[in-house]
């Protein structure tokens, strides 16, 4: 990170790396460590310059998941948050997996999946909890394309799962 104080845009041009990390300061976000898979799969993939992130969840630091059906005991509210928090659990993947986000291009695609009773239909609010954390921390860098839809139920009756996919610096 640089010493110097510089605006978040004008420090995004010019030093990525440093304005993304100054950033999570600023917000005073601590990225967790990521999360080990629970099952038979890696946590990211890397092809080319592209990174593919597999699903996260809201886990919190000390392993906690958010759980239930958003609509029923879980409000789109509290949901929004958890998809937040899984934002932060991607972010933990692609720090382990690039060893600095400064190395982020755009972040390009999202997939966000909401463990919501069958009538709920307000999944995209409860996705922008991921979204609008990304835009906040990369800006521009940040806004993707993306899916939001219900499932009937997710791994651990979690509320929302996350995955991801990233262009990366040449």
């Amino acid at each position: 990170m640089t010493g110097a104080l510089v605006s978040y845009s004008s420090a995004l041009e010019n030093d990525l790396s440093g304005a993304v990390y100054a950033r999570l300061a600023e917000l005073n976000i601590e990225i967790p460590p990521p999360a080990p898979p629970i099952a038979n799969f890696v946590s990211h993939k890397i092809e080319g310059n592209m990174l593919y992130l597999s699903g996260q969840g809201p886990r919190e630091a000390d392993g906690t998941l958010h759980t239930g059906k958003v609509g029923g005991g879980v409000t789109t509210e509290e949901a929004y948050q958890h998809a937040r928090l899984t934002g932060l659990n991607l972010l933990a993947v692609m720090q382990d997996a690039l060893g600095d986000l400064g190395r982020v291009k755009q972040v390009v695609k999202l997939l966000g999946m909401v463990n919501a009773v069958p009538d709920f239909a307000d999944h995209p609010n409860v996705i922008n909890g991921c979204s609008d954390l990304l835009i906040e921390i990369f800006g521009e860098n940040g806004r993707h394309a993306r899916s939001a839809v219900g499932f009937g139920s997710l791994p651990n009756n979690i509320t929302v799962e996350i995955e991801a996919i990233v262009a990366l610096k040449e």
